[in-house]
């Protein structure tokens, strides 16, 4: 829970705020979490390792939180891939001063590939990348969508 406090204090030492994009579609129009909310102060990150994969999450997502993802990305088809590149160019295109994500949706990846469940004892941190994975035209891609956003250095 983030009090007013925590944000004082944030905010005087000038520490940069975190916002998961993962976290924003619960129906509150001003839920911080939503990319039109950033500020330039701000980590902002498609899903964290303890959260499922971006795909992983959207594909379990049903009802009215699917409707909200697909109705803020302006998509109403909706193919899980396509979503998780939409997300990651939604998070890049933000005010944020730094966007992450990680090397799973890079690589656009499902459930399989989720590192950690909170709370569970067992089967946690076992996900691994091979050479295999890390094709050419998923860093193609990071390089283009970080081309074409500015975040280029």
């Amino acid at each position: 829970m983030i009090t007013p406090d925590v944000c004082g204090l944030r905010d005087q030492f000038r520490i940069p705020g975190t916002k998961v994009v993962q976290f924003a579609f619960d129906g509150n129009p001003q839920n911080p979490h939503l990319p039109q909310h950033y500020a330039p102060n701000v980590v902002t990150y498609t899903g964290t390792h303890d959260n499922n994969t971006t795909r992983g999450w959207f594909e379990k997502l049903q009802g009215q939180s699917r409707q909200r993802v697909l109705k803020y990305l302006n998509r109403p088809g909706g193919e899980s891939r396509a979503v998780t590149t939409a997300l990651m160019q939604t998070v890049w295109s933000s005010a944020a001063s730094l966007a992450m994500a990680p090397l799973q949706d890079v690589l656009n990846l499902g459930s399989e590939a989720r590192m950690n469940v909170p709370g569970r004892s067992t089967g946690n941190w076992r996900w691994r990348w091979n050479e295999e994975m890390l094709s050419p035209p998923a860093f193609e891609q990071l390089r283009d969508l970080t081309q074409a956003t500015k975040r280029w250095r």
